[in-house]
């Protein structure tokens, strides 16, 4: 399954949020795998943050990090950055954007 979540920077942390994007801690990629997710791109344009993520299960991927420490203190180091963060509670399962063409 893929799933584009967006975010938005705040307009004057833009290099600050690239810099700790840098600096994502391996604790939490492992984390993120042990999910279930197999790949995650984020591309920024201006303040928008656009994701690709492909994983088995959104939900159960969002559920096993939402209450996750290293996913809760990098959560509260991105709510410092974004205007519109990623939500990891159940309602954040659909707010991916919507997939309106796809290469045959």
């Amino acid at each position: 399954m893929r799933i584009a979540p967006h975010a938005r920077v705040r307009a004057d942390r833009v290099e600050e949020c690239d810099a700790a994007h840098r600096e994502v801690p391996a604790e939490l990629s492992a984390a993120i795998r042990a999910a279930g997710a197999r790949s995650w791109t984020i591309w920024r344009g201006g303040a928008d943050l656009f994701h690709v993520l492909e994983c088995e299960d959104h939900a159960r991927l969002l559920a096993a990090l939402e209450e996750l420490p290293v996913n809760v203190a990098w959560q509260a180091r991105m709510d410092e950055l974004l205007d519109v963060p990623h939500d990891y509670s159940a309602e954040g399962v659909g707010a991916g954007l919507p997939v309106v063409w796809e290469l045959p």
